[in-house]
């Protein structure tokens, strides 16, 4: 191990260089062409096949490097329509077009650069102490995973036809933690997220004259009040569930009663099952308000998001765990509770029938971080993901980073490694 990790320190200079250049020009789902360019030369330079445009705009890399299991290595490579407002020298000032064809402005709100960067980092390292590890190693950059699909579409692109089933698939996520630090859970450490446009109905007319009209702005208010008492009322209290109405959105002036409403509405959970019972709920009561409020047609459901959680390989989680306290250190990795977050890397795990391992890599500056929960000030004071200020300090983020993914990737491709047992 400290063969392949001994030439990070020399590998990190231009790896920094290489964040500072991804964070600046972020891009919108399935629009990562750039992104995606540099990631697939610097896999050909470190002796990888390439294959891109998987899935729009994805890349696989695959270094087949003598008999041995497969790992996965996963980055996500897509920004978000934020505003970036950090202050930094770095900052991105970038422009996109949305779905909907406007303008906005883009950041790497989420901290996909980071991802993709340590990914890069780690493929490095790794080519160039080939003769200390082997099996094959994919590299996987992944779009789209801002809720538009990206694993998906990299799957039904043929993305197990190109690689097989794999033994094990390893990825993590930067937070707003502790830098130099990691953070694991066996078993569920993110949850399901459902996401829905529903459109209601009504008849439109003048506002002095509502008894002529059915007004889907008080139908829609009535959903709004009514889908609280699932989470109150419907759902176990030992089972985490998390319900937000996020837009509502009808008509365009003070005297007239437009004839539709739309609401934007979100459930997290860590149960599949829970997860089912609540998008049922969900459904029912849409249905039945229309139905009360004499609504002239049935409400439209389209499913935005429909993420499943991230339960973690508990045999391989423990594998994972004592390689990065190997390397880290015993304080540097600790147990996490489940985070409401959500991701779409638990598809390629459920569509290869592979075990996977997911961790949670911190970003914020630990003084910062320390100074903020001394002072109760946590929610405050530390910007979150998708924050127009969510900066993750560049060191010790990286490093710990590229490490955590290298040792996680050894633990299955070590050839210093009995079958069974720990590295020699």
């Amino acid at each position: 191990m400290d063969a392949v990790l001994g030439r990070l320190a020399e590998a990190m200079p231009e790896l920094e260089n290489v964040y500072r250049d991804l964070h600046a020009h972020p891009e919108l789902a399935y629009a990562e062409y750039r992104t995606a360019k540099i990631v697939a030369d610097r896999l050909r330079v470190d002796g990888f096949d390439v294959y891109d445009g998987i899935g729009v705009t994805g890349v696989v890399g695959i270094r087949r490097n003598g008999d041995g299991p497969t790992v996965v290595l996963r980055a996500d490579m897509d920004g978000l329509p934020v505003e970036e407002q950090t202050g930094l020298d770095y900052a991105s000032t970038a422009t996109g077009l949305s779905e909907k064809g406007e303008v906005v402005p883009l950041m790497h709100a989420c901290g996909h650069d980071v991802h993709v960067t340590c990914l890069l980092g780690a493929v490095q390292v790794m080519s160039a102490a080939a003769d200390r590890w082997s099996g094959t190693l994919v590299a996987l950059f992944q779009p789209a995973e801002e809720g538009r699909g990206g694993a998906r579409a990299m799957i039904d692109d043929g993305l197990f036809d190109l690689i097989g089933k794999p033994d094990i698939i390893l990825g993590q996520h930067v937070f707003p933690t502790p830098a130099g630090t990691v953070g694991y859970r066996s078993g569920a450490i993110l949850s399901a997220s459902d996401a829905f446009d529903i459109r209601v109905f009504g008849r439109g007319g003048h506002g002095s004259q509502p008894h002529s009209t059915v007004d889907p702005v008080v139908l829609a208010s009535s959903i709004v009040m009514r889908l609280q008492t699932i989470v109150s009322r419907e759902i176990a209290p030992a089972d985490r569930v998390a319900l937000t109405v996020g837009s509502i959105q009808a008509g365009s002036t003070g005297n007239i009663i437009s004839d539709h409403a739309d609401l934007i509405v979100s459930a997290r959970s860590f149960d599949e099952g829970v997860a089912e019972r609540v998008v049922a709920s969900i459904r029912r009561i849409v249905e039945a308000e229309c139905l009360a409020s004499n609504s002239p047609k049935p409400p439209e459901f389209v499913e935005l998001v429909g993420f499943k959680p991230t339960i973690n390989d508990a045999e391989s989680t423990d594998r994972v765990v004592q390689s990065l306290r190997a390397r880290l250190g015993d304080e540097a990795v600790v147990e996490v509770e489940p985070y409401m977050g959500s991701e779409d890397f638990p598809e390629f795990g459920r569509s290869s029938g592979a075990p996977y391992v997911f961790w949670i890599l911190g970003g914020t500056d630990p003084d910062a971080y320390a100074e903020a929960e001394a002072n109760g000030t946590l929610d405050s004071a530390i910007p979150t993901n998708h924050s127009p200020y969510f900066a993750p300090v560049i060191q010790p983020t990286l490093t710990t980073g590229v490490t955590a993914l290298v040792a996680a990737a050894m633990e299955w491709l070590s050839t210093n490694r009995p079958p069974n047992g720990r590295e020699g």
